[in-house]
């Protein structure tokens, strides 16, 4: 038994959110991507929290249902704890409760601390160690997870207002966070270079701000779900595999300067330095340079094997890389992915397949090719088998991922 889980993901309410994120819609595009359990996003949002209570069903088992999707209490909160050995530490959060109840009073405990009704992923002068310790002080069963964990600016491990440990940024804390987010320029092997992070889980969600963007990332995880038992599963590692991005597709995969187009591997960093060789600003330093500072052990390759899984050297569970079934449709029609022919065919093979998960990773490409034919049906193959090309991104330039090359 197990169950596919999406636990980041935004509001309406969130700054840079599309309207069309509510239950309604969100519930109906978590069964398309094949999605079992949802964050309900943003709880912390007064007029958010009033839709939430108002919509969802209690379950019994510290989950909330709503048209047949189930939903985990979740939000994500900006921790600006001040200024810490001479820079600005900004940290995000994904943080889950177990009632209703409680974040009533996570809610009126918050409020003094930042403005919750300013933004769906509300901005709180509290250090990361005092949030976690309150948080767990108000209800022992609530949850902390450092989200995107290497993003630049708001990564407990990012190159601008960053730690280079849990430890130094929870203190005392650090024992109660039991998992990490990698981030979509991230995926767990680079994750599994740092020691520090062999006895935590590492998950990944979609930090969807759109409808279609849910579940480009996923955890899925042993067991039935229930709250009490995504507990334990992050504490054990209790994991089947995580669906990832492709990390390179990643905006800050690679170190780099976006007004000059200078995009620069680690090796590249080492020789030139931190400042962009055009106009001698500073670089974003992005993912693959923070693990490379961070990193302990060298760089190993996972074996994939036929099902599509990547199994770490050390037994830790195994990932997939999968593009967007939106993305591959519309390389393939050679159209946008806004248009209305990729629009028809993506919901026509989630019809009549099952789901978007389903497509992407079961089903065969034979059938996909009754349903879209032969070229289509070729791309999903060459995506499993990590037949493409990327040109990765950086400093807030997404990557380019091509199935067909020419």
């Amino acid at each position: 038994m197990s169950y596919v889980a999406d636990l980041h993901l935004h509001s309406s309410y969130a700054r840079g959110t599309s309207k069309d994120l509510h239950f309604e819609a969100m519930a109906r595009w978590a069964r398309i991507k094949g999605v079992d359990l949802l964050a309900s996003a943003d709880f912390t949002h007064p007029v958010w929290f009033q839709e939430t209570a108002r919509t969802l069903r209690e379950m019994g088992n510290g989950l909330y249902e709503h048209d047949g999707v189930k939903f985990i209490l979740g939000t994500e909160i900006n921790c600006l704890g001040g200024e810490v050995g001479g820079r600005k530490r900004r940290v995000h959060l994904l943080v889950f409760a177990p009632s209703l109840e409680t974040v009533e009073h996570i809610n009126s405990t918050l409020a003094p601390h930042g403005k919750l009704e300013s933004d769906g992923r509300p901005t709180l002068h509290l250090s990361t160690r005092d949030l976690t310790l309150t948080l767990l002080h108000l209800d022992p069963r609530c949850l902390v997870i450092p989200a995107h964990a290497w993003t630049p600016w708001f990564g407990v491990f990012g190159s601008k207002s960053g730690f280079d440990s849990l430890e130094e940024c929870f203190g005392d804390a650090s024992e109660h966070v039991h998992a990490i987010e990698s981030g979509l320029s991230s995926e767990p092997a680079m994750n599994h270079r740092v020691p520090e992070l062999d006895n935590r889980s590492i998950v990944s969600f979609s930090d969807a701000h759109s409808l279609p963007k849910m579940g480009r990332e996923l955890t899925v995880f042993a067991g039935e779900p229930s709250y009490d038992g995504l507990a334990e599963s992050l504490k054990d590692q209790s994991i089947d595999y995580t669906v990832e991005f492709f990390p390179q597709e990643g905006k800050y995969h690679s170190s780099g300067h976006r007004k000059c187009g200078v995009s620069l591997s680690p090796r590249a960093i080492g020789d030139v330095g931190v400042r962009c060789p055009e106009c001698g600003r500073p670089l974003t330093l992005g993912v693959m340079q923070r693990v490379e500072e961070l990193a302990v052990r060298p760089a190993a390759a996972g074996r994939t094997g036929d099902d599509g899984l990547t199994a770490s050297a050390d037994g830790r569970p195994p990932f997939r890389m999968l593009i967007s079934l939106q993305q591959i449709i519309a390389e393939s029609l050679g159209v946008g992915m806004s248009t209305k022919a990729t629009q028809t065919e993506y919901f026509k093979l989630c019809e009549e397949i099952g789901n978007e998960l389903v497509v992407l990773v079961e089903a065969s490409v034979t059938d996909v090719a009754m349903v879209s034919g032969e070229r289509v049906a070729e791309a999903i193959g060459r995506v499993r088998s990590g037949d493409i090309s990327i040109e990765p991104g950086y400093d807030g330039r997404y990557g380019t991922v091509k199935v067909w090359p020419e």
